[in-house]
């Protein structure tokens, strides 16, 4: 019997069954919780829409207003500035709406962590809105999800480690509701964290907002509760109807966004103009920003404008000016950066800077003995180093070994050559 005849006969065995349709679920709009008027009491408005009840809470500022040191109002200028750069930034938003954007949960990860609060904040005409969005409890989320409005197509988010945390967030609970709401597009995003941690790479040793607050903004927060206690305390709002303790935590929300716009405007004046830069340490960050961006003719000129500011105080903007140089094949001037980075400099850079220059001196000048003499004293300077990480250390150590074996072989042609004896 043929294959196809075997196929036919196995058919007439197999029972037929019914297909049984799949009805769609219906959704039921949740009814208000029953301490709705409660949380009134404290300033919350409710609003209404086809997935249940949200509360919401909007302020208002004038362009004048100050959040420590900074006016809000100087946003204005400085997302101007951004459109007129010509190149692509990590700090820099898209054309569309920007909403400054941060969110309260009542954990810090996982499916069970659920978003209770939503913040935005937007330039409208001649003054910034805020509006806070509040969760009345879990069968309302999707209603409180649509509320936001983050569904729409074209915003760039201002956040701080919201790529990391608050946008992952929402898309997760977002998923939950993805029959009832309309997708939600994944924005442009702009991250403060990570732009504080380029720009003050080596000046700060946190980098929590409060702290950047203090140092840099010149924001003290007065009366704010910890971060790890919104939680508790929305639960015992939901539980008890006491909304009174909660808008502790919008507040503290509040002052959270308001952080962002001032943060995004000394940002924007550090990466931009050169007047706002500190020190050589800040400026240099900003210089190696642009380089691992990409945006190398920017880089040199950055770091051959802190060379003439700065001279050799600061020997660790030669180093990143040498590695332009040698790219550009301008090994001369190249040669003259790492040799004020092994005279001057210090810790990991000064190492490699010996490294460097035994690199120049072997391949491209054929220069041996100079090249012999650099990779001698970049061994003796490991010797003396006692802080630099020991992964470091041995890596630096074979380096040179290679090298040193290598640059004997041409020194002396036919000769059997073996290391120096140099213990560390």
């Amino acid at each position: 019997m043929s294959y196809e005849k075997k196929l036919l006969a196995m058919k007439s065995l197999v029972k037929k069954t019914k297909v049984v349709e799949q009805v769609a679920e219906t959704f039921s709009k949740p009814p208000a919780p029953a301490y709705e008027k409660r949380w009134m009491t404290t300033g919350l408005e409710k609003i209404e829409n086809d997935f249940g009840v949200v509360y919401q809470r909007v302020i208002r500022y004038p362009l004048t207003y100050r959040h420590g040191d900074i006016c809000l109002g100087d946003v204005q200028e400085k997302l101007k500035q951004w459109t007129e750069t010509g190149y692509a930034h990590p700090l820099s938003p898209k054309d569309g709406k920007v909403l400054f954007f941060d969110t309260e949960t009542t954990g810090l990860k996982g499916a069970g962590a659920v978003i209770f609060l939503i913040g935005l904040l937007e330039l409208q005409a001649e003054e910034f809105v805020m509006t806070q969005y509040v969760l009345p409890n879990p069968d309302h989320e999707a209603a409180f999800l649509y509320a936001s409005g983050l569904w729409r197509e074209d915003l760039t988010l201002v956040t701080y480690n919201g790529k990391s945390f608050d946008f992952p967030q929402l898309q997760t609970r977002w998923s939950l509701h993805r029959k009832q709401l309309p997708a939600l597009p994944i924005p442009h995003q702009v991250d403060l964290l990570h732009g504080s941690r380029r720009i003050w790479k080596g000046q700060m040793e946190s980098f929590k907002l409060t702290e950047v607050e203090r140092k840099q903004l010149g924001f003290h927060r007065k009366d704010d509760i910890p971060g790890h206690m919104a939680p508790i305390i929305y639960q015992d709002a939901v539980k008890n109807g006491r909304a009174e303790i909660l808008m502790k935590v919008l507040s503290h929300n509040e002052w959270d966004i308001l952080s962002l716009v001032t943060l995004f405007s000394l940002s924007t004046d550090i990466i931009l103009d050169e007047n706002s830069q500190e020190n050589a340490h800040i400026a240099t960050n900003i210089a190696k920003w642009f380089q691992d961006l990409g945006l190398t003719e920017k880089s040199y000129s950055e770091l051959q404008r802190i060379v003439e500011t700065y001279g050799t105080s600061y020997p660790l903007t030669h180093y990143h000016l040498g590695l332009v140089l040698k790219r550009h094949k301008e090994y001369e001037l190249a040669v003259q950066s790492f040799e004020i980075v092994a005279t001057y400099g210090e810790g990991k850079e000064q190492v490699l800077a010996y490294e460097e220059l035994a690199k120049l001196y072997e391949h491209q000048f054929k220069e041996w003995m100079q090249a012999f003499e650099r990779i001698h004293s970049g061994k003796e300077l490991l010797q003396k180093q006692r802080t630099l990480p020991q992964r470091f250390v041995q890596r630096m150590e074979n380096n040179f070994l290679k090298r040193e074996i290598r640059v004997r072989n041409k020194l002396f042609p036919g000769q059997a050559q073996k290391p120096t004896e140099d213990k560390y």
